[in-house]
């Protein structure tokens, strides 16, 4: 469905019945309709806008929990994010979709795992890292289609004015104009500014914000001040605190000098980027209290992997950005929304990226049924009023990571999680190693496999995964006929 069409759809939305009718012409042209009709169909459109919540979505780039001092960090300082917390709700075991970075922002965006999508790696990905290798890249999209219809769509379809400021990376080649096919004005954002890490693209007109973070905090305070009257969905995906490391100087030399600066988990720089990340997060919850918007407004603080700063930053997490070890997927989630989520509340349900688009419908009065999208509502939750009825999350990277990661898949259930390395389990073929079994309750760092102690729960994983692959169609990986191998595969 071209841009044109979506918005000729959605400036035809003003009552029930042309809402009606855009679900009804959408259902001829648009794959994924139920989505859309879902959404639409049950809105009141007399319900006074007041009583819709402003939506602010913060994203980090490559944070994991172990920098924030809401999560136990001494070294890090986040005062301003700490605050979120304190105000809202705390996820213990919330999952970014895929350990690297444009597949979680996909899975946010539509609700529906990458595996789905087949947008399985950052784009455009490295071809040049499974050269040579023993399994071929599948023919993955390279671009979030233009026909998926994204949270910021519903929203805008609805009344919500919709602004998207920094990251985007779900086109095919990160370059954007307005109007531009793949671009977030093409996927239902109303106000856009694009930006990318230093060196990438336009630096920042502000001196020292190589991660362009006051350029990004600058544009989403004119637009909650400008649509203050209005129900907005402001998203901010920031690009830091992603390579390269940059920060002022004078910021980096205070940690340096700060006790513990010299441990491999404690990295000025990067500490000195975490507070400049989280004094624009400040600023903006300083925005909506100086409007007297704070009561009416849904915060959402995430981050879209974990980091990549070696293998021993993330501990007691084990692994890194590119892995489905915890320390890849495992992120902070925080959530606040005054008279809905109890300040100081925590919660150790495992949630993923996916759960973000049925959670914002139903926030605003909308439900999608089980066939829309993979995710679930985290209302439940958020309210403390239920649990979520789903069995397992699922996770699928059929894809060789620059920094030495194999390709591999992996499934939570409960207190259980599996991970396969594809390599190892090809063609139903088992090898030494093929999978690890790890009880994240008692073995958060993953450090004990039991694969051999519970071989019966482990067969019984290894079924569901390949299972959910089927169900979502998820590439698999062959062989490469141009590698030979020995010992077994």
């Amino acid at each position: 469905m071209t841009f044109e069409q979506k918005a000729m759809a959605v400036r035809m939305v003003s009552s029930i019945n042309e809402i009606r009718l855009v679900a009804a012409v959408m259902s001829r042209v648009l794959v994924g309709v139920a989505v859309v009709g879902g959404a639409l169909s049950g809105w009141a459109a007399d319900e006074p806008d007041r009583h819709r919540p402003n939506i602010v979505f913060i994203l980090a780039d490559d944070q994991g929990q172990h920098q924030l001092g809401c999560y136990g960090a001494e070294f890090y300082e986040t005062p301003h994010i700490d605050r979120l917390a304190a105000e809202g709700m705390k996820f213990t075991d919330a999952y970014a979709a895929c350990p690297v970075c444009s597949p979680t922002r996909a899975s946010i965006m539509t609700g529906k795992y990458p595996a789905r999508l087949h947008l399985t790696d950052y784009i455009p990905g490295s071809d040049a890292a499974a050269k040579d290798q023993k399994l071929q890249l599948p023919d993955w999209r390279k671009h979030l289609p233009q026909e998926e219809v994204t949270i910021a769509e519903v929203l805008k379809s609805v009344g919500y004015v919709t602004g998207h400021f920094g990251k985007w990376h779900l086109n095919h080649d990160k370059k954007y104009a307005p109007g531009r096919p793949g671009d977030p004005g093409s996927q239902g954002f109303d106000d856009v500014l694009t930006t990318e890490k230093p060196g990438a693209g336009p630096p920042s007109p502000y001196e020292d914000d190589a991660h362009h973070v006051r350029e990004i905090t600058e544009h989403a305070l004119a637009f909650i001040e400008t649509h203050r009257d209005r129900p907005f969905f402001c998203y901010l995906p920031h690009n830091s605190i992603h390579q390269p490391i940059a920060e002022r100087e004078e910021l980096i030399a205070r940690y340096r000098s700060k006790p513990g600066s010299d441990r491999a988990d404690h990295n000025p720089t990067v500490a000195a980027m975490a507070e400049t990340l989280d004094a624009g997060v400040g600023r903006v919850l300083d925005k909506l209290d100086a409007l007297g918007l704070s009561e009416n407004t849904l915060v959402i603080y995430f981050s879209d992997n974990g980091c990549m700063w070696g293998p021993d930053v993330l501990k007691p997490l084990r692994g890194g950005k590119a892995d489905l070890y915890e320390g890849g997927i495992r992120v902070p989630l925080l959530v606040r929304w005054p008279g809905v989520v109890a300040p100081g509340s925590m919660c150790d349900t495992p949630v993923t990226s996916i759960d973000f688009f049925p959670t914002l419908l139903e926030c605003i009065g909308q439900k999608t049924s089980d066939s829309d999208v993979d995710g679930m509502s985290l209302l439940p939750l958020l309210r403390q009023e239920g649990t979520l009825k789903r069995d397992a999350i699922y996770w699928h990277y059929p894809h060789y990571h620059s920094l030495g990661v194999a390709p591999s898949g992996a499934i939570r259930k409960g207190r259980y999680k599996l991970i396969e390395w594809f390599e190892k389990s090809i063609d139903g073929v088992e090898t030494p190693g093929a999978f690890e079994l790890f009880d994240l309750a008692s073995d958060p760092s993953e450090q004990r496999d039991l694969v051999h102690q519970r071989p019966d729960l482990a067969r019984q994983l290894a079924h569901d995964l390949a299972e959910w692959r089927g169900h979502v169609k998820a590439q698999d990986m062959a062989r490469n006929p141009g590698v030979r191998t020995v010992g077994g595969f």
